[in-house]
């Protein structure tokens, strides 16, 4: 059966597919429309198979509200290379898996493949497939977070990082109340905090934080209160810890020298100052100079991974921190806002990118 170029153009405007595979297709299917089709379905299968073992690390993180149904989507698509998280069908495509997570609330990702695409009768898994034939690429879905509610987002950079916040309020959403949501939202995205609130942090959490701060303080003696700090500078030089040019070089020190007395000793007269903290970590840690610091080195980690504590980075517009802002715009505008939840994307955190050299690819094939 013969066919004609209209033939090709329909068939790639029915599919997406470029003109050639097209053509190549209705070939093979001796110009019959519909097994064309099936024919390169068939072949988006088998290239998305192909293609599943390449790192897909590039993409885009999209953000969606449909105002409508008051749900807002933030959704991750990854590709193999920035270019094609830029191509206008990649993006079409990811907008539409939004508005797909809006509508069917899907449970997972893998729930997701298996709905019907909007406004097609095949499947998110169908529609994949085909886009990774057409553009001849990996790609992979990799998660979304879908909330019903009043939410605001935030994009930056063309989709490097996205944010969504949800918001419990008696107030009318206006533009006011967006720009206030916007401005968190970027707050996120710049500042990174790992919680809501310092009450979303568990005991368990709590108790390993305060670990580590214990441990970090004992292990840089240096940073130690000055009592406690003299007392095992004592130890090493009166047990004779300290070799004899350590004990020289410290006593040799003037009294501003001795401030900065790490400038003067040795590597391993530091590493034997650590090793007698710890050793008396006891009852060190119930010195209540001790327990100040500890507690005010918590407070400052509570003010960088909470982002409620976190200080207001638009100075310009309020000077305190995240709760206060918030606080602050609720009160102007006669309402209650509470900052329910957030989630924040970075494209490709986490996955590992191939480290490609070209130059010694291209070397490797006129060799």
């Amino acid at each position: 059966m013969a066919f004609t170029a209209q033939d090709v153009k329909t068939l790639r405007e029915k599919t997406g597919v470029g003109m050639m595979e097209c053509k190549k297709a209705l070939t093979e299917a001796d110009g019959d429309m519909d097994k064309a089709i099936d024919y390169l379905r068939e072949k988006g299968l088998a290239a998305a198979t192909k293609k599943a073992g390449r790192t897909a690390a590039d993409g885009v993180v999209l953000a969606y509200t449909d105002e409508a149904k008051n749900v807002g989507v933030l959704v991750e698509v990854n590709s193999e290379t920035d270019f094609v998280g830029k191509n206008e069908k990649f993006q079409s495509f990811v907008l539409d898996i939004a508005k797909t997570i809006v509508e069917k609330n899907p449970e997972d990702v893998e729930d997701l493949l298996g709905v019907n695409l909007v406004g097609t009768d095949r499947t998110v898994q169908e529609n994949l497939q085909d886009l990774i034939l057409s553009i001849g690429e990996n790609m992979k879905i990799r998660r979304f977070e879908r909330v019903e509610g009043t939410t605001c987002t935030y994009i930056h950079a063309g989709g490097s990082v996205g944010v969504m916040v949800s918001f419990d309020t008696d107030l009318t959403v206006g533009e006011e109340f967006k720009e206030m949501g916007r401005n968190v939202a970027m707050q996120i995205a710049a500042m990174s905090p790992e919680y809501l609130a310092k009450e979303d942090i568990s005991a368990d959490e709590a108790a390993k934080m305060e670990k580590i701060t214990v441990d970090s303080a004992l292990n840089t003696p240096a940073s130690l209160p000055i009592p406690i700090l003299n007392s095992i500078i004592d130890e090493a030089i009166n047990d004779k810890k300290w070799t004899e040019d350590d004990i020289n070089i410290y006593q040799g020190l003037d009294n501003k020298q001795k401030k900065n007395f790490t400038n003067f000793i040795s590597k391993e007269a530091l590493e034997t100052l650590a090793g007698i903290a710890v050793s008396h970590k006891a009852e060190i840690v119930e010195n209540k100079i001790f327990t100040g610091l500890v507690q005010g080195r918590l407070s400052k980690q509570l003010k960088e991974v909470c982002l409620m504590e976190q200080p207001f980075v638009r100075s310009d517009l309020f000077d305190g921190n995240v709760a206060g802002y918030v606080a602050d715009v609720a009160k102007k505008l006669g309402g209650n806002i509470k900052v329910s939840g957030f989630t924040r994307y970075a494209k490709g955190e986490g996955i590992e990118k191939k480290e490609e050299n070209f130059a010694a690819e291209i070397a490797s094939m006129i060799k």
